[in-house]
Formats: structure tokens, sequence, C-alpha cells
């Protein structure tokens, strides 16, 4: 979906700065910045939604450490 963010100019200069500073575009740090508030702010999720999303986080090492032998 599309959006128009309106930025003051001091704002669209700091996100610049960030973009240039990180090698990304401007979208890609503004929804970076969108996604983490948003998780930050979440209202707290019953233990298996959260464990879910955590073992799909972490997929990768979990398939690494279930073949990990002694």
């Amino acid at each position: 979906m599309a959006m128009t963010l309106r930025l003051t100019t001091s704002e669209t200069e700091a996100l610049r700065r960030r973009a240039r500073a990180e090698h990304r575009s401007m979208q890609e740090v503004a929804k970076r910045a969108l996604d983490e508030y948003l998780d930050a702010h979440e209202p707290a999720a019953p233990l298996d939604l959260l464990i879910d999303r955590q073992l799909t986080r972490y997929a990768g090492a979990m398939e690494q450490l279930a073949r990990w032998r002694d």
C-alpha cells in the first residue's frame, strides 16, 4: 500500500543522513523504524503467539541446534 509521509525539513535531512550512513534508502530506514516502534508498542501477546513468532525468527538457529551433537 502506498502512503505519503509529510516530514519537516529537519526530519527529512535527518532521515537522509541516516539512510546514507546505513547505505539504505530513506524508505527502508523509515519502514524499519516503524516496524521497531510497532513491535515495542504491541500489547502483550498470548504465549502461543509469542513462541510462534520467535520460532519463526530463529528458525535457522533452531535447525542448527537440532543437528548439533556432542
